[in-house]
């Protein structure tokens, strides 16, 4: 009796401490997981005034929020014809495009440009949550290389006198590692007895990959020989860089050290977290209206982006379009997450959407990637058809071949065909 009595009281005792760990573990992990909540994204630290960590993880829960039904892609909902593509879908771009032509709008190509666009006030860098709406992902792509100015498709990195001779220093240590590497390699390969086929395969692949970085190095240092190699072009791109750093020393109340990545980084997620005030007027009446009738801010996913961020993102969304005038870089353009909405929150934003572009007020589509593409007209008035057809042939984006060719050029006699065809075409089109 007593052996039994012993047996079962060890028994509770293993049971009691199992029960005792799983909820240590549980509790552990449940705090973890709300501090974590508790945490804003890392790159929301990068905003000149970052708002309460409180505020903002609980706009991103109300965003987030289980709807209870199905959401996003997965919601039943009915596409009003404002939001979806016109016959012709280039179209919906050669408004935006006429649109820039109407008012001779500027674009940014980089962050320099963006940054002038800033000082002079054209563009207004919005907080990163406020009552009625958050910007989730805004800059999500920003990296935390040098700033550079980008022509040619070409990246040029930009640097005061000093950092520009520490940078071709740096090349040239880079270039004298990998070539002693390759050696060392090489000597390795030669060494291995001719069974040894799977060294040889590894030993291969390394020196093909030092060989890639090889050139690589080479290209980056011809790069800066070409732009930094003329006193005029030398020049220009130190006046860029001083006018980066003014911007810096004072960009929404904080300053930013050009010299530390995060800092860098921190400083471009700010600088795309900018709008133009027609566009900011047009997101906050939708915002107010969202946030009254659903209680949640409006998740926004993109405002301004350079044509040099364009194209970074585009490796990773194919909606960031390439034309020579993208829309987002015009600053009027942004982007309504709707990933997170219900039903009835889509037909809401969609209907409001609907009845801006009515008015004439907004360009508008509903893209498959969850966001809604907004693009505010400067002065509330749509361009007219006869400028969009005109603008068709600018909303096509080049063929881009693998050594970077465009399309060949279409003669005048085709080109003009085109356009009356396209002219014909735009009479029916709806608004």
């Amino acid at each position: 009796m007593n052996k039994q009595f012993r047996h079962r009281l060890l028994a509770l005792i293993a049971i009691s401490a199992a029960t005792v760990i799983a909820a240590w573990v549980l509790i552990h992990s449940t705090r973890a997981r709300r501090h974590r909540l508790r945490q804003p994204p890392d790159y929301l630290s990068n905003f000149a005034g970052a708002p309460d960590a409180d505020l903002w993880t609980q706009a991103v829960e109300q965003v987030k929020a289980d709807r209870g039904e199905p959401a996003g892609g997965s919601a039943a909902v009915e596409v009003p014809p404002e939001l979806r593509h016109y016959s012709d879908r280039h179209w919906f771009l050669a408004t935006q495009v006429a649109e820039v032509r109407k008012n001779n709008i500027q674009t940014c190509q980089d962050f320099v440009d963006l940054a002038a666009m800033i000082k002079r006030g054209e563009l207004v860098a919005l907080p990163a949550v406020t009552d009625t709406y958050i910007l989730l992902g805004v800059g999500a792509k920003a990296d935390e290389g040098v700033f550079s100015r980008y022509q040619d498709d070409h990246s040029i990195g930009l640097y005061n006198d000093a950092q520009l001779r520490d940078e071709y220093q740096r090349l040239e240590a880079t270039r004298g590692n990998l070539e002693q590497e390759n050696v060392d390699l090489k000597k390795q390969l030669g060494a291995l007895k001719k069974r040894d086929r799977a060294r040889q395969r590894e030993l291969q692949k390394q020196i093909a990959a030092r060989q890639q970085e090889l050139r690589s190095t080479e290209e980056n240092k011809a790069l800066l020989n070409q732009f930094y190699g003329h006193a005029d072009s030398r020049q220009k791109l130190f006046r860029d860089y001083d006018s980066l750093q003014s911007l810096a020393r004072n960009f929404g109340g904080r300053s930013y050290d050009l010299n530390n990545s995060t800092d860098r980084q921190a400083m471009k997620v700010n600088m795309l977290s900018s709008v133009r005030p027609e566009a900011l007027k047009v997101m906050e009446e939708i915002a107010t209206d969202y946030h009254q009738k659903f209680e949640r801010p409006l998740p926004v996913s993109s405002l301004v982006r350079p044509e040099q961020y364009q194209h970074a993102l585009n490796k990773v969304n194919r909606n960031a379009v390439l034309i020579d005038t993208p829309p987002h870089s015009t600053g009027l353009a942004f982007d309504i997450d709707y990933r997170y909405m219900s039903g009835a929150e889509q037909s809401f934003v969609m209907a409001e959407l609907a009845r801006m572009k009515d008015a004439g007020r907004i360009e508008v589509i509903r893209e498959r990637n969850a966001n809604y593409h907004v693009f505010v007209f400067l002065d509330g008035v749509r361009p007219g058809d006869e400028l969009i057809a005109a603008s068709l042939d600018e909303a096509v984006a080049p063929v881009k071949k693998s050594n970077h060719a465009t399309r060949k050029p279409v003669n005048d006699r085709r080109k003009s065909q085109k356009a009356k065809s396209r002219n014909v075409k735009a009479k029916g089109k709806r608004r």
